[in-house]
């Protein structure tokens, strides 16, 4: 049995127990190695904050003192701290499920010090020399601090809820960005919370959203591709995905066309390309025939909206 087939069956059997997203972290951590936060996720992490914090910088100048909102959490809050120690002033933070803890906290902050004290922090981005030190400080004490103070002093409001019912009052935060997490929203409740972000973002504030549009069974089982699942009709599709990590399978054809339906800016769109071929050699659905190869084809991408 192939190793993704292996993945849906198990995540499928998986949502539909109690304390789902809790095994499933377990599955995870345990039989995929996939929510460790070693090297490569961290500095994945990072490269999505050096992006989303360029961004800010290149639209809107200096982001101290600001007040931030990410979607999706995850299982380590690398964002929120970088955001930190750049210098932002109220980091908020929501997701679905409370997926982080204090230790994932912890080991998030301490992998940043390490980093800044090994000199490779540098090229992602140079804290704030001030939240430096707050944040060797908290790392000093931290046995003194239960999980409430440790967010606390980070800044960092931690909402476990659904993101379209944020209780941020309206034009509120000059910046919201998300990593890997709209493509695990089915279309309706992703347009609700965008309707939710336009309410709490201030005019001139900016959004700025890294998309994978890839196969995620794909990150697992090199045997497929990662437009593999774009052959299977909405009706299979059901059968397979699971809503411990849906894939809504959405292009950026669809996500062009829900924030002009919306009325949201892309001020700028920076796309990976993808693999054409590798799109021809996939039976597509009937779903993705009308959609150009060449949008079928892009990967990754990175969505910023400027001024609402």
């Amino acid at each position: 049995m192939k190793k993704w087939v292996l993945k849906a069956i198990v995540q499928k059997g998986i949502s539909f127990l109690p304390y789902k997203h809790r095994i499933n972290y377990l599955f995870q951590k345990y039989i995929t190695k996939g929510v460790r936060l070693s090297p490569l996720y961290f500095e994945d992490r990072l490269l999505h904050l050096q992006h989303h914090l360029e961004f800010y910088h290149q639209y809107r100048g200096d982001l101290r003192s600001i007040k931030t909102l990410e979607l999706g959490t995850g299982w380590y809050p690398v964002v929120p701290i970088g955001l930190f120690l750049a210098g932002a002033g109220e980091i908020n933070t929501v997701d679905i499920s409370a997926l982080t803890n204090r230790e994932n906290v912890l080991l998030t902050l301490k992998r940043y010090l390490e980093y800044e004290s090994a000199g490779k922090l540098a090229p992602f981005f140079i804290p704030d020399p001030t939240r430096l030190e707050e944040a060797r400080r908290m790392v000093a004490i931290a046995d003194g601090l239960d999980y409430s103070q440790l967010l606390e002093n980070l800044r960092i409001q931690y909402w476990v809820m659904d993101a379209r019912q944020l209780p941020l009052p309206t034009a509120s935060i000059q910046f919201i960005t998300s990593n890997n997490t709209f493509e695990h929203i089915y279309p309706d409740i992703l347009k609700a919370i965008l309707i939710s972000f336009k309410r709490v973002i201030h005019p001139d504030g900016v959004m700025s959203h890294f998309i994978d549009m890839s196969d995620h069974f794909a990150h697992l089982d090199p045997s497929i591709s990662i437009y593999h699942f774009l052959r299977y009709s909405n009706q299979k599709w059901k059968w397979i995905d699971n809503d411990i990590q849906p894939q809504n399978r959405w292009r950026i054809t669809h996500y062009r066309q829900l924030y002009d339906t919306l009325g949201i800016p892309i001020t700028k769109e920076e796309n990976r390309p993808g693999d054409v071929a590798a799109v021809k050699k996939e039976p597509l659905a009937e779903a993705f025939k009308d959609i150009p190869i060449v949008d079928l084809a892009i990967s990754h991408s990175y969505v910023v909206s400027v001024g609402f």
